[in-house]
């Protein structure tokens, strides 16, 4: 083995090479594989990071076209309950509603639709038997809280529908009774589903949502190899997690070959795997059985693992190094880190990506968790890598989920972690759909420049080209003072 590799190269190295086009941008159709057997119409990601994606911006990267991985620095159950919160936000058909029983109060009520964003709850015995349902329209005006559900609920006989009922049929009986939820019940007039309006309106406006067989927003969560990551692979699985990410800094490691495989043997779900950055990871994690292989050590602008350890690899020559080994396997390829521009994640699908993953271009949404924080009267929120000391330090309730990720699970002393990312604030960007809307706008114009209708012809046709530092100078901006901002473009 040589000591020295060839020069890596990362996305400020390269530029795409125009090509002949006979297409418009709008004609480009970003359709791509994020698994073996689940796609995607646009090809972004948002990262399992806690400062990046929970119920909230998972909802809202589903509904764009793309998916949102759940981080894992929060209990089982409560990462658990974040995926049941995505697949109840938006459904075909929900299959086991949220209920009450008539003997609960209204406060409780209140408290069941406000923490699942919904606007009311079937009322069942303690059989399962529909006995009636209760909706804002029936407690706006209720000042007791304590009062039972049973004294204001609207008892049966409901518009209600068999379990089975065609989607078309649905809609009418909604339309011509002029109700919000449609209740499914069998024979015996236990509850088996729920069917509600806002469904077919989400449906309208967006339409390139990422669903699942049964209708409802896909979503995936992050679990480690250590500890109890089989356990929280299992109950995420339950909760109705479309993908697991076995997600750890170093994935060309034993660990995460073993925890492959438990996965794989245990769940019905597609596995992602990763962190690696060379062709021999990639391969290793191919032959553990992942699903996709995700690709990335070291290039997330919070991340410090290429200066306290040493190791990485620039992220465009990653990317096309593990394509030389997944590409010929049919498993794609997650570009994980290190993007700042739309043009990069073109760049990202030229070098071999089927995908990538955003960090820090969605921590600034308003779909991310935290609050809004000001600075000399401009807005931000904060951003921390998961390797970052306050993301690995021990929480008042339990532990850190998160220092297994970086093999410091059993480090008990803060004082003795070995951080490997840094806390900061990124600006406000607003709304994901803003957001993903520009990206995927830079992404077309680049698949027009380079004459590639799909996301597989960018990968055969893309051409790159190493430039200079003075290539570099001259790409950007040069020679003017910056007085108006673009929504797509932030100084350097």
């Amino acid at each position: 083995m040589a000591k020295f590799t060839e020069t890596g190269l990362t996305y400020d190295d390269v530029l795409l090479v125009p090509a002949y086009s006979d297409l418009q941008p709008g004609d480009a159709d970003t359709t791509t594989r994020l698994t073996r057997s689940l796609n995607l119409r646009i090809p972004l990601i948002s990262a399992a990071m806690d400062t990046v994606t929970e119920a909230r911006m998972a909802v809202a990267m589903a509904r764009q076209g793309g998916i949102g991985i759940l981080h894992r620095n929060l209990s089982i159950e409560e990462q658990a309950q974040q995926i049941d919160l995505v697949k109840r936000s938006e459904a075909g058909m929900v299959t086991n509603p949220v209920t009450c029983s008539p003997d609960d109060t209204l406060a409780d009520v209140e408290r069941l639709c406000a923490h699942y964003r919904i606007s009311g709850v079937p009322v069942t015995d303690d059989k399962g038997v529909l006995v009636g349902i209760v909706t804002n329209r029936d407690m706006r005006f209720e000042t007791d809280q304590s009062r039972p559900v049973r004294d204001v609920m609207t008892p049966m006989p409901l518009v209600t529908a068999p379990v089975g009922v065609s989607r078309d049929e649905a809609f009418e009986l909604l339309r011509s009774h002029k109700v919000e939820k449609l209740p499914l019940v069998d024979a015996g007039g236990r509850l088996r589903g729920l069917i509600t309006v806002k469904d077919f309106t989400k449906s309208e406006q967006y339409p390139l949502a990422t669903k699942d067989v049964n209708g409802r927003l896909v979503v995936g969560g992050a679990v480690g190899v250590a500890g109890d990551a089989e356990k929280r692979a299992m109950a995420l699985l339950e909760a109705g997690a479309d993908v697991i990410v076995v997600d750890i800094a170093h994935g060309h490691s034993q660990g995460m070959y073993e925890m492959v495989a438990k996965v794989k043997k245990n769940g019905a779900a597609d596995v992602i795997a990763g962190n690696i950055a060379t062709r021999a990871g990639a391969q290793a994690l191919i032959d553990a059985g992942a699903d996709a292989v995700k690709v990335g050590v070291g290039p997330g602008s919070i991340c410090t693992t290429r200066v306290v350890a040493g190791v990485g690899a620039p992220q465009v020559t990653a990317i096309y190094e593990a394509s030389l080994a997944c590409r010929p396997a049919g498993v794609p390829v997650i570009g994980d880190g290190g993007l700042q521009y739309s043009g990069d994640i073109a760049k990202a699908l030229a070098a071999g990506a089927d995908t990538v993953m955003l960090g820090s271009l969605l921590a600034g949404c308003e779909e991310s968790p935290g609050e809004l924080i000001f600075i000399n009267g401009k807005q931000y929120k904060s951003y921390r890598g998961m390797g970052s000391l306050g993301a690995m330090r021990n929480r008042e309730r339990g532990g850190s989920y998160s220092k297994d990720r970086y093999s410091q699970s059993d480090v008990a002393n803060e004082s003795l972690l070995i951080p490997e990312g840094i806390e900061g604030q990124v600006p406000y960007r607003g709304p994901v759909a803003a957001v993903a809307h520009q990206l995927i706008g830079g992404l077309r114009q680049a698949m027009w420049y380079t004459g590639c209708r799909t996301v597989p012809e960018m990968h055969e046709r893309g051409q790159l080209m190493p430039i200079t530092a003075a290539g570099l100078t001259e790409s950007h901006p040069h020679d003017i003072q910056m007085t108006v901002e673009a929504p797509n473009y932030h100084g350097r």
